[in-house]
């Protein structure tokens, strides 16, 4: 076998998974892209909100996608573009999810899929402050232009983990973890009629049913630090393919959820949470609105100017937006208006 498999990224229309509204595809064969695929849709029925966090990312809007086909009518041909490859995505928890809660909701069976990460394999192979997709796209030599476009970002995706299997010599994804030790991940089939619904889409239907309130509370900006919480004990039963599973996780600044439930979720993904800055420390999770380009333009926390320092040192502490954590957590943006 060479060196074959599709990148996928999704975009959603708010903070619930199962509600993608465009998808981009690349597929490669051999090492080489050759075969893309983008479409927009509406979200899945009850789901189709767009949230103001969420067009401000990617810029698609409700009425771009007025009278498009829905996830779920769209996915027959999603899945047959994919066929029986591993699938790669950056943060692939979220992408995967993506698949599993959209059609959860939509009242379909889903497939199975291998997949790989390649934020968990940036992480193995470049030594980078943030293993966002446009740093990492950047180290593997293939910029990105329009971050938060689908197809871009699969592209990206694509060429990343090109780019991690030419530096380790592998000729294979299945060779690629064999070297750096790696399992490649598994989403199992599954069908709504039979099978329980994912914790992600129980949230949102509760969420649903308790009225807008319940599903995008407010983020609210108190005076004075923000609640630390307890460091509660990580969860051992944890997947060792999620990219917190192992860290050690600080935060900083105000995030979207409050920083005690922010551990919680953290430590049910395998991580282990600290409140301040040590030799521990492998991760650094930034609130306050702040996104990877503010470690070039300095508009930085005291802990986050702290990273940066430890990082020129050689110390290997990776910076995550509020964004790119609730996708890992499976958070909710809060709406804000326009």
């Amino acid at each position: 076998m060479g060196l074959d498999f599709t990148a996928i990224d999704f975009e959603t229309a708010n903070g619930f998974r199962g509600s993608p509204c465009a998808v981009g595809l690349s597929k490669v064969r051999g090492g080489v892209v050759v075969e893309e695929a983008s479409w927009l849709m509406r979200p899945p029925e009850n789901h189709d909100t767009f949230d103001f966090h969420n067009v401000r990312i990617h810029g698609i809007r409700s009425e771009q996608v007025a009278g498009l086909p829905r996830f779920g009518e769209l996915f027959p041909e999603i899945g047959a573009f994919i066929g029986g490859d591993v699938l790669a995505a950056h943060n692939a928890a979220f992408d995967l999810g993506v698949i599993r809660s959209g059609l959860e909701v939509s009242g379909l069976p889903g497939p199975a899929y291998d997949y790989v990460c390649t934020v968990m394999l940036s992480r193995r192979c470049y030594s980078l402050v943030s293993n966002s997709l446009p740093y990492a796209a950047e180290e593997a030599g293939v910029p990105l232009v329009n971050h938060h476009d689908a197809a871009e970002d699969a592209r990206a995706c694509a060429g990343i983990l090109i780019d991690i299997a030419g530096r380790n010599g592998a000729a294979s994804i299945a060779e690629l973890h064999l070297s750096l030790g790696l399992a490649v991940s598994h989403q199992p089939a599954f069908d709504p009629r039979r099978d329980p619904l994912s914790k992600a889409t129980l949230a949102a239907l509760e969420a649903l049913a308790g009225g807008a309130a319940a599903a995008a509370p407010g983020r609210s900006f108190g005076a004075g630090w923000p609640e630390e919480g307890a460091n509660p004990a990580p969860n051992a039963a944890a997947s060792p393919g999620h990219p917190l599973f192992g860290q050690t996780v600080v935060f900083t600044g105000e995030l979207a959820i409050p920083r005690p439930e922010a551990k919680i979720r953290s430590a049910e993904l395998g991580a282990r949470t600290e409140s301040r800055v040590t030799a521990r420390t492998t991760v650094l999770v930034v609130g306050d609105g702040f996104v990877a380009a503010d470690l070039r333009s300095g508009r930085l926390t005291g802990k986050a100017r702290r990273v940066l320092e430890l990082h020129e040192r050689g110390r290997r502490i990776e910076v995550l937006s509020e964004g790119e954590f609730l996708q890992m957590v499976g958070g909710h943006v809060a709406a804000t208006p326009a």
